[in-house]
C-alpha cells in the first residue's frame, strides 16, 4: 500500500549510502533548532538565574520558528517524491518525517523537559586546568586583547 503512495511499482532496496546521507543531512539541519532553542535559553539564564522560567521563555521565544522552519523544511522534502527516481524520493521522505520528529519531539518535548529537570546542572562547566587562564573579550576599539 505505502508503495503505490510513493509511485512506485514495487519494493525497492535501499541503497547502502542513503540512511549515512540521511544522517549527515539531519545532523546539520538539527543544529541549527539547537542553536536557536539553546541560545534563548541560555539568555534567559543569564537573566533571570531561574532555570525553569529560562526554559519556559527559551521555548516560548524559537517555538514559532523552529516550527515554522521545520515546516517549511518539511514540505520542500515531500516533494522530493514527487521524483521518478526511488533514492530521491528515499531521501526526500526520510527528510520530511526525521525534520518533523526532530522539530516537535525532540526539540519541543525532550529538550525541555530535559533541561527543567536537570536544573542547574545544565549550566555546569568543567573547571579550567592550571596555567590556562580564561581568554579575555576583546574590547571594541582596541583591535586586539592585550594579556
Amino acid at each position: 500500500m505505502g508503495v503505490t503512495w510513493t509511485g512506485l511499482d514495487g519494493p525497492v532496496p535501499i541503497e547502502a549510502y542513503v540512511p549515512m546521507m540521511l544522517f549527515a543531512l539531519l545532523f546539520g539541519l538539527s543544529m541549527d533548532y539547537e542553536v536557536f532553542l539553546l541560545t534563548a535559553v541560555r539568555e534567559s539564564w543569564v537573566r533571570t538565574g531561574d532555570n525553569a522560567r529560562s526554559v519556559r521563555d527559551g521555548l516560548a521565544g524559537t517555538g514559532v520558528v523552529i516550527t515554522s522552519a521545520a515546516l517549511i523544511m518539511v514540505c520542500v522534502f515531500a516533494g522530493f517524491v514527487l521524483s521518478s527516481a526511488p533514492v530521491v524520493k528515499m531521501i526526500g521522505l526520510g527528510l520530511a518525517v526525521a525534520i518533523a520528529v526532530d522539530a516537535t519531539v525532540i526539540r519541543g518535548l525532550l529538550v525541555p523537559a530535559t533541561m527543567a529537570l536537570l536544573g542547574r546542572l545544565n549550566w555546569w562547566t568543567p573547571a579550567r586546568r592550571p596555567g590556562r587562564g580564561t581568554p579575555r573579550p576583546r574590547t571594541s576599539g582596541s583591535g586586539a586583547s592585550t594579556r
